[in-house]
């Protein structure tokens, strides 16, 4: 039995990129829809339509993501 360790580490270093980008674009999404309650009290200042649709494109962006993954695996 022979290991490609460069296949293995270039598999593992993807891996780590893609988590790391899908949970940060969730993270913002998080963050934008929060952003967006908070600015809805009185007195506070900021657009919550530009934080709302913020937090939604990072959704989508998530989804898209998800869905092109497990495109890849099933096709």
């Amino acid at each position: 039995m022979n290991i490609d360790w460069a296949a293995l580490g270039s598999v593992f270093g993807v891996s780590l990129v893609a988590t790391v980008g899908l949970v940060g674009l969730f993270t913002l999404g998080i963050v934008g829809l929060s952003k967006s309650a908070t600015a809805t009290a009185p007195g506070a200042t900021g657009s919550v339509a530009v934080a709302r649709t913020g937090a939604y494109v990072c959704f989508a962006l998530c989804l898209g993501a998800v869905s092109y993954g497990i495109y890849m695996i099933v096709a």
